[in-house]
């Protein structure tokens, strides 16, 4: 049964509204120090009308217990005095009064039903060795007391065992005085502040209401602003700084507002510069082809001429299609690591000799420096298209008679492939925007060395593959370096 409820307050969204809990947590901040209030009155009350009560019962008592030793009472129950005195505080309280001499036997009851019994007491034992108490039972609502008949000796009566100022105990006065108007009073005042509470309760309703709905009215309008975003009507950065958590939540939308404004933006321009790219080769290709068709008696030389530049735009459609294959492979949710052992210094200097020529044709310097020899768990493909990324970038954004330096370096954990060149640099205002898919820093020159603006999003999207991190420092003009940081040993996850 328990489990049944629980299922179904988990369904009821009303209980995961914000709102509501404020509600309910402001309105039982209002009536729970109520209640203990007034719980601490009622009892404070109590306590001190029992109190009172039962001092005003026992000065009476001590007052009629020196009356019982100057009348002789204890030997002689026949003072008419003492009877009355007792009968009126008996009627006085709405009580009962009992005189126990020292044999525990009852000589006087107002009630008249104990005399001549026999009582045995734990707390008449101890008020006949000198230790008057006092009750409070509440549940049957009387106060019990016990008041020690004390007689001091006088010189008359003093002997060498028992000398004169003695006191002894004579008897016991046992007390039993109602409580009915304390009672009552408590009733009476339970009532009244029972009203009370009822009129704070809707007080506190109507407060909690109020309340729960001006602080939740910040985060209504950051989703009414969210939703006319999301349907179009705005583009706007939205504000809503009532809180410090509504600003940071607009300020995480407004991020994010940016950045998938960036994506979409870098999005419809690769579009474009793609479909330009695809177009431009297959353009080239067809006015090749008519070109030769168009001429039926061309010359072999020409023939081979127009085949060489056909297979060059061939190879350029060739490779904006597999870095695109490549970045898709890499974005799968499920894609998997071939790991296998592999020594980075020989596959760095087989990188190095496959890209030499390009180096060669721009008049570009490459230097490999190895401090160790490394060897890690890697994916050796997707490592070696970082590194080619990183060093054809290097050499293709190189200025003429520049230099490449490749630094691999190792410690007990991590291995480290640095990449440094002279080259024109990257503007600082496009740091941040790098390792966007399709974002190319300077298009007109990625367009003359065939840049698709996919291979730094290629590279950042392996190394995270590898639990790696990508760092890059730049200055324009000045020359661009990149630190690849990866974990010698493959940790599955």
């Amino acid at each position: 049964m328990t489990e049944m409820f629980k299922k179904l307050f988990s369904k009821l969204k009303i209980w995961r509204s914000l709102k509501v809990r404020l509600f309910i947590i402001i309105f039982l901040m209002g009536l729970i120090p109520g209640l203990i209030i007034r719980a601490s009155i009622l009892s404070s009350y109590e306590d001190r009308a029992v109190a009172v009560r039962q001092s005003d019962v026992q000065n009476q008592l001590k007052i009629i217990a020196n009356h019982l030793i100057t009348y002789n009472y204890m030997q002689d129950t026949s003072s008419e005095v003492i009877n009355a005195e007792l009968e009126q505080l008996s009627g006085l309280y709405s009580g009962r009064v009992l005189i126990i001499n020292g044999n525990l036997k009852v000589i006087k009851d107002t009630y008249g039903i104990s005399e001549g019994k026999t009582i045995i007491s734990s707390e008449v034992i101890k008020c006949l060795k000198g230790t008057g108490m006092a009750n409070y039972d509440d549940k049957n609502g009387f106060i019990e007391i016990t008041t020690p008949i004390v007689e001091t000796v006088s010189d008359q009566m003093a002997t060498e065992a028992v000398p004169a100022g003695t006191e002894l105990v004579r008897g016991v006065m046992l007390t039993s005085v109602s409580t009915d108007i304390i009672t009552a009073t408590m009733d009476i005042l339970s009532r009244k502040v029972l009203i009370i509470e009822c009129i704070m309760v809707v007080c506190l309703f109507a407060i909690a209401f109020v309340l729960a709905n001006a602080l939740i009215r910040p985060f209504e309008r950051i989703t009414k602003a969210i939703s006319e975003v999301k349907e179009g009507y705005t583009n706007e950065p939205i504000s809503v700084p009532d809180y410090l958590e509504t600003e940071h939540i607009v300020d995480a939308f407004n991020s994010l507002q940016n950045r998938m404004k960036m994506l979409d933006d870098s999005r419809q321009e690769f579009v474009a510069n793609v479909s330009h790219e695809l177009k431009t080769p297959m353009t080239s290709v067809k006015v090749l082809a008519d070109s030769l068709i168009a001429q039926q008696d061309a010359p072999a030389e020409l023939y081979r001429e127009f085949m060489l530049d056909i297979a060059d735009e061939i190879e350029r459609e060739n490779k904006i299609i597999n870095d695109l294959l490549a970045l898709v492979k890499l974005d799968k949710a499920a894609a998997e690591l071939n790991i296998s052992v592999i020594n980075m210094n020989e596959l760095t200097e087989i990188i190095l000799k496959r890209l030499r020529p390009i180096a060669r044709k721009n008049d570009v310097e490459l230097l490999l420096v190895s401090t160790r020899e490394i060897v890690a768990e890697v994916d050796e493909v997707k490592m070696s298209l970082v590194l080619s990324n990183l060093i054809e970038n290097a050499i293709k954004y190189n200025k003429e008679h520049g230099k490449v330096t490749v630094t691999l370096d190792a410690d007990h954990q991590y291995f480290t492939v640095e990449v440094a060149d002279t080259g024109i640099g990257i503007p600082e205002e496009c740091m941040s925007q790098i390792y966007e898919r399709f974002y190319r820093v300077d298009k007109s020159h990625s367009r003359e060395i065939g840049g698709t603006g996919l291979g730094l999003a290629i590279t950042r999207n392996a190394v995270l593959l590898h639990r790696g991190s990508i760092k890059v420092e730049s200055r324009e003009g000045e020359g661009t370096t990149f630190l690849v940081k990866i974990p010698l040993t493959h940790v599955m996850v």
